[in-house]
C-alpha cells in the first residue's frame, strides 16, 4: 500500500470520528440511536457539533469541503496511477516505457526559431534570448507533454468503469425567504450565490438560462446575494431586486439586471418603472435600505460556507466554485436525477412494490 493511500485511509477514519454521527444499537436490539459527537468539554460542560453549528451554520461544511477536495485529488491521482500500471502490464512494459510510447513520442518537434523569439518577447526577463532559449524550449515541451498525458489518461479512463465510492459533502442551504424559480419540491435545486456586477456571474447566467429552459418544471433555481466589496453598485442592485420582490416581481427584476447591466441608482429606479411597479414604494424601499439586512444575511451565509468569490453554486448541496458551463451543470443535474431514481427503485424494492 502506498504512503499516500495509507495517509488517506487514516485521515478518513480520523475525520469520521471527529465529525460523523455515531449509531449505537439499543439494548433491546431495536433501531440504533444517534449520538452526536462531542467537540470539547469546558468546566464539565460538554459541547457538541450541533452546538457549534447552531452558532455557526455552515462552518463545518467549509472544513469538510476542503478535506473532500484534498481527498479527491489523492484518489484521482491514485486512479491514474492504477490505470497506467494496469495498461503497462497489458503491454508488457514499464510505466515509463508506456508513457514514452503513447505520450512523449507523440509530441511535436520544438517550435521554429522565429516562434521561440516571439515567445521570448512575451517573457518578463532581462536575460538575453540566447541565455533563456533552453528554458523556453523545456517549458514548452513540459506543457505539451502534460497535455498529451492528460489526453492519454482520459482515453484510458473512458475504457474503464471508475466509480468513486465516497460522496461529496452537501451543505444544508436554508431557502426560507429566498426567491425560488420553479417547483419548490423539485428533485434538483440549484442555488447560486452571485453578484450583479460580477462579469463571471454574467457569463454563468447564460448557461443558467439554457439550463432553466431545458429543465423547465424539473429543476428549481434560487439566487442568493453576495455583493463583493470591490463592486460599487452590487449592494444596491441586490437590495433593489428584493424591493421588487416585495411587489411580487423579484425574478423579472433579477433578469433585467443581468440583461441590461445598468446598476446605478437612477437606472435601478428606471427598471422599477419599466416593470410598472409602485415606484413611490420602490424608491422608498431602495433609498431607506429596507432590504439591506436581507442582503447582508445572505452574504454572511455565503462567507460561512467558504465562498471567496462569485459565482458559487450549490446543486442539491454539492458545492461548485466559479463559472460553470452548460455541460458541467447539465452533468451534475443528470447525476443527481440518476441517484434519485436509484433511491426510488431501492425504496420500492424494500416496500415490495
Amino acid at each position: 500500500m502506498t504512503k499516500s493511500l495509507s495517509f488517506l485511509i487514516a485521515t478518513v477514519v480520523l475525520w469520521s470520528c471527529a465529525l460523523g454521527a455515531f449509531a449505537y444499537a439499543d439494548d433491546d436490539g431495536s433501531a440504533p440511536s444517534i449520538t452526536v459527537p462531542l467537540l470539547v468539554e469546558i468546566d464539565g460542560v460538554k459541547l457538541t457539533v450541533a452546538d457549534y453549528e447552531r452558532k455557526h451554520p455552515g462552518g463545518f461544511f467549509q472544513a469538510k469541503n476542503i478535506f473532500y477536495q484534498s481527498e479527491r485529488r489523492l484518489v484521482d491521482n491514485f486512479v491514474e496511477e492504477y490505470l497506467l500500471e494496469r495498461q503497462a502490464k497489458k503491454e508488457n512494459v514499464t510505466v515509463a516505457e508506456l508513457l514514452e510510447r503513447h505520450v512523449n513520442s507523440t509530441i511535436a518537434k520544438d517550435p521554429p526559431e522565429d516562434a521561440l523569439r516571439v515567445y521570448y518577447e512575451g517573457v518578463d526577463t532581462k536575460e538575453p534570448y540566447e541565455k533563456v532559449r533552453g528554458q523556453i524550449v523545456d517549458h514548452i515541451r513540459e506543457v505539451r507533454i502534460a497535455k498529451a498525458k492528460a489526453e492519454y489518461l482520459k482515453s484510458l479512463g473512458s475504457q474503464a468503469k471508475v466509480t468513486v465510492l465516497f460522496g461529496q459533502p452537501r451543505a444544508q442551504i436554508e431557502l426560507k425567504d429566498t426567491p425560488v424559480r420553479g417547483l419548490p419540491d423539485a428533485g434538483v435545486v440549484v442555488v447560486e450565490y452571485a453578484d450583479y456586477e460580477c462579469p463571471y456571474c454574467q457569463r454563468a447566467q447564460l448557461a443558467l438560462d439554457q439550463i432553466e429552459a431545458e429543465y423547465k418544471g424539473k429543476v428549481a433555481f434560487a439566487y442568493k446575494d453576495m455583493p463583493l466589496p470591490n463592486h460599487a453598485y452590487a449592494q444596491k442592485a441586490a437590495e433593489a431586486a428584493h424591493c421588487a420582490g416585495v411587489q411580487g416581481k423579484y425574478w423579472e427584476y433579477h433578469d433585467l439586471l443581468f440583461k441590461t447591466k445598468a446598476l446605478d441608482i437612477p437606472q435601478l429606479k428606471d427598471h422599477a418603472r419599466g416593470l410598472q411597479l409602485d415606484t413611490n414604494a420602490f424608491d422608498k424601499c431602495l433609498d431607506s435600505g429596507a432590504q439591506a439586512e436581507v442582503v447582508k444575511a445572505q452574504f454572511t451565509e455565503g462567507m460561512s460556507l467558504g465562498l471567496q468569490g462569485t459565482p458559487g453554486f450549490f446543486i442539491n448541496g454539492r458545492f461548485f466554485s466559479g463559472v460553470l458551463t452548460h455541460d458541467q451543470i447539465h452533468a451534475v443535474i443528470e447525476d443527481e436525477r440518476a441517484m434519485s431514481a436509484a433511491r426510488g427503485k431501492e425504496t420500492a424494492k424494500a416496500e415490495g412494490r
